[in-house]
């Protein structure tokens, strides 16, 4: 969520008129993140969050924002996206196409403890549950296909023995990918990217998560292993803590069982999820896109969790 395509007042303000908020009276950048140029609006009818989207077209961005009203209208605690005046809730702005959604209570939690990972397991969990019934199909576009094309892109940096671990582990998800156990995993519209800084608390409740411009179509067990890879570790060293581990992981159980092949391929998705952001944050750090207020992530954090979740014993599903 950094700012590649700025926006002044005086541009929002003319822009902001065919939707039913009032008058524009601030905007601020946010600066984390790297996809998106994403602000916080306030209004004269409140705050609001303003995303302009630097890589997604208008053919992809319908299952995003219509997703997010699915969920919101099912209680899912989600931000819901505004129309404006014609009932469009993707516009352009910039040239940009543009969104308004509302603005979640809170903050970021970012040191967890067991209980904020429960909340996250149980929402987590309704969340999946709550999407079944969308009828909107898009594949998870950082997922197999796009680590076969971006693999090749990033290898040249690293050097031979980093390559040698990158070969392997994709190797490792094409032959998992083609399994007659994958084939039996639950899927469905997933988050993708549910990092400790895409959901909001008050204390220790939880008021929704955001940020669903990763979504798509993929395992259920994938969208849970991304979670726990980010929400239930030691940040220094990727290793799983455990009490947070099983208190996401029984109150995601607790809503929504899992199944036999769920607990044989728990490890395999922990692996996928480390790959996938290791991939990105490769691809990102060694060819950068210039922004305002852009800083790329290090991608040594999930080269040091993936090899952790292939040399160490998983702890097990319920």
């Amino acid at each position: 969520m950094a700012v590649f395509t700025p926006v002044s007042l005086d541009e929002l303000s003319g822009w902001i008129t065919q939707f039913s908020l009032g008058k524009a009276l601030a905007i601020k950048g946010i600066a984390s993140g790297i996809e998106n140029s994403n602000f916080f609006i306030t209004t004269e009818s409140g705050e609001y969050v303003l995303t302009l989207f630097e890589k997604l077209d208008l053919e992809q961005l319908p299952f995003y924002l219509e997703l997010m009203r699915h969920l919101a209208q099912r209680d899912v605690l989600v931000p819901a996206p505004i129309p404006n005046q014609a009932g469009s809730i993707i516009n352009v702005l910039n040239g940009k196409p543009a969104s308004i959604v509302t603005k979640l209570e809170g903050k970021s939690q970012p040191q967890p403890q067991p209980a904020h990972c429960a909340e996250v397991g149980n929402m987590l969990a309704n969340m999946h549950l709550a999407a079944q019934d969308f009828d909107m199909r898009q594949p998870n576009l950082r997922g197999l296909r796009w680590w076969r094309e971006t693999v090749p892109v990033v290898l040249p940096y690293l050097n031979a023995e980093t390559q040698e671990l990158l070969r392997n582990e994709l190797q490792f998800q094409e032959a998992f990918a083609a399994s007659a156990l994958y084939a039996y995993l639950p899927n469905g519209p997933v988050h993708a990217d549910l990092f400790r800084d895409n959901a909001m608390f008050v204390g220790e409740r939880l008021t929704g998560f955001f940020d669903f411009y990763f979504a798509g179509c993929d395992t259920w067990l994938f969208d849970l292993a991304v979670t726990v890879n980010d929400w239930c570790i030691d940040l220094a060293t990727g290793a799983l803590d455990l009490p947070r581990v099983q208190a996401m992981l029984n109150a995601y159980h607790a809503v929504r069982p899992f199944t036999g092949a769920e607990r044989q391929a728990w490890n395999a998705c922990l692996r996928a999820a480390a790959l996938r952001f290791w991939v990105s944050r490769l691809y990102d750090f060694y060819l950068p896109r210039s922004a305002e207020m852009l800083t790329p992530h290090d991608p040594t954090h999930f080269e040091r969790i993936l090899r952790l979740r292939i040399n160490s014993v998983t702890p097990p599903l319920n």
